[in-house]
């Protein structure tokens, strides 16, 4: 499998997530109300998958891989690099505010679901830029023997970062959710 590949795939389950919060900000603004269970187990999706695995794998391998073939590192890159720290901001804050919301702060609910619709905007453009420039160049430049080191590279990351099984409960955790916010009701 292609490196980027493996990229594109995570996309996927990010952005069944954000459809995920998207529905959970929706109804915390409509009933001022979250199930903090649920809330935790994303937020803690969105700091350990997205963040810690997926963006460290760009971060660590993918962009110095893309900038050794002459992409330049203040070009795309660095917008990809400057959304990364910007989606952190909003997952900083949005869990700052969900520590005020369990605490019956009535001033969290807004906080929470601003930086939820900001975040998953900012991801979906983010993910689409990913996906449809910034691959197809690396595609495009990176050789079959490349996108296999990066590959196994990932492989490492992802142990590290997230352990063992931990994928996969992801996964578990993607689909339970989606059950419960995005079916028809």
């Amino acid at each position: 499998m292609k490196a980027t590949r493996q990229l594109k795939d995570e996309h996927e389950g990010v952005l069944l997530m954000l459809r995920i919060l998207g529905e959970i900000s929706r109804q915390l603004q409509a009933d001022g109300r979250l199930e903090n269970g649920h809330f935790e187990s994303i937020l803690e999706f969105l700091k350990v998958f997205v963040d810690k695995c997926h963006h460290g794998k760009e971060e660590e391998l993918l962009f110095p891989a893309l900038t050794h073939v002459g992409i330049p590192q203040d070009g795309p890159i660095a917008v990809m690099l400057f959304e990364h720290e910007m989606g952190r901001k909003y997952i900083r804050v949005m869990t700052e505010a969900f520590e005020r919301y369990k605490m019956n702060d009535a001033t969290a609910t807004s906080a929470i679901a601003q930086n939820a619709r900001d975040y998953i905007e900012l991801l979906t453009d983010h993910i689409d830029k990913e996906n449809n420039i910034l691959f197809a160049m690396a595609d495009d430049r990176l050789s079959e023997k490349a996108q296999e080191e990066l590959f196994d590279g990932f492989e490492k990351i992802e142990t590290a970062r997230i352990g063992t099984g931990k994928h996969q409960e992801f996964h578990d955790l993607l689909h339970h959710l989606s059950d419960i916010y995005l079916t028809v009701k």
